[in-house]
């Protein structure tokens, strides 16, 4: 049975959605394929998502941001999380490639640690990075030149990048530089079938209510409006984390016992940050999207152009954001026609066909 270790990062769910629907895939082209996924993503995440036979190692595999929230980047808090995870750095990449040498591997599939990026180099296996962004162009904007612990982390996650074997650059994607053998694919999402009466009936939606997912990539948001979404006639807020009681018009996606999947497919508008995941299924299924942007964060601006560029798409500040003054924001969105034809969704079978080679 050959088998694909996944190291992938726990930051959102946004790199883990990139690697499902690839080994998705490649599992229709290679027969008996397993996938060992090493992460910090729980397993709830890829039950209702993968077809092929996986096991979770679990385990923190980079760091990415540390966030207050899914909107502020904790910077000093990034930094201080960065220097714990690259202290004794050769050391955790040699029993990282012990743990691969012992798993017999085909092939490293990393989005997008730079830790499982070295330990399949230093474990002989072919290593292979896929991502549309990479970790050193989001620590960038924040690197301090006169701090040598910066520079010095900076560094090696570069030059982990550069020991890749190749690097499936994912659509839309940053300028990255630090891998060598870069191929582009296209975008990559898996979306649901839309349930829309089944959704409307679950919540109890009128006919001219308008059902608008509030959700943020899997990063928990505190202390959203809820006073002001419970008063906004015509709406219901479905959303993604615990609700007060006495909202009426507000239902957590708990008590719903669905898919986030599904009920991303069956909404008539998303309310969420530029997101790869929640951005790209969004445009492919011609919903509407009203996004709260960070204004720091490497792939956000891409994200933004792709929306506006093939879907419908409208910005809401954070202060009007945490006001509840929404209701500007999600008329326009939902009054766009789409901008262009979207590109289609190739990048799952792009990266597929590019994999095979390797088991």
């Amino acid at each position: 049975m050959p088998l694909i270790w996944c190291s992938i990062s726990g930051h959102g769910y946004g790199h883990a959605a990139q690697v499902v629907p690839v080994l998705n895939a490649l599992a229709k082209r290679v027969p008996h394929l397993k996938a060992l996924l090493r992460t910090s993503v729980p397993a709830t995440f890829f039950e209702p998502r993968l077809s092929l036979p996986w096991e979770l190692s679990s385990a923190q595999q980079d760091v990415g941001c540390i966030q207050n929230g899914p909107l502020t980047i904790d910077v000093p808090g990034t930094w201080e999380a960065h220097r714990t995870l690259h202290a004794d750095w050769e050391r955790k990449i040699a029993a990282e490639a012990a743990l691969i040498r012992d798993a017999r591997p085909a092939v490293v599939l990393s989005d997008i640690s730079h830790l499982g990026v070295a330990a399949g180099a230093a474990a002989n296996v072919p290593t292979i990075g896929l991502c549309s962004l990479s970790w050193d162009l989001v620590l960038e904007p924040f690197l301090d030149h006169a701090l040598s612990d910066q520079v010095a982390i900076l560094r090696q996650i570069r030059a982990a990048y550069g020991q890749a074997d190749a690097f499936l650059r994912v659509a839309p994607g940053l300028a990255i530089t630090a891998f060598r053998n870069l191929y582009d694919i296209g975008p990559i999402a898996e979306p649901s079938s839309p349930q829309r009466a089944q959704l409307r009936r679950s919540v109890g939606a009128d006919d001219e209510d308008r059902l608008i997912l509030v959700g943020f990539g899997g990063i928990p948001l505190t202390n959203p409006p809820f006073e002001q979404m419970d008063a906004m006639q015509s709406y219901r807020f479905l959303f993604d984390g615990p609700v007060p009681n006495d909202c009426s018009r507000v239902v957590s996606l708990a008590a719903l016992g669905l898919p986030f999947k599904q009920i991303l497919a069956s909404v008539d508008l998303v309310v969420t940050k530029p997101g790869y995941g929640t951005i790209v299924e969004s445009v492919a299924l011609g919903i509407p999207v009203v996004y709260v942007r960070r204004y720091n964060f490497a792939d956000e601006q891409s994200l933004v152009d792709y929306l506006h560029r093939y879907g419908r798409g409208a910005e809401l500040s954070r202060d009007d954001f945490h006001r509840g003054a929404w209701e500007p924001a999600l008329r326009q969105a939902l009054a766009q026609p789409p901008a262009a034809q979207p590109p289609p969704l190739s990048g799952a079978q792009d990266a597929a066909q590019f994999l095979a080679g390797y088991v």
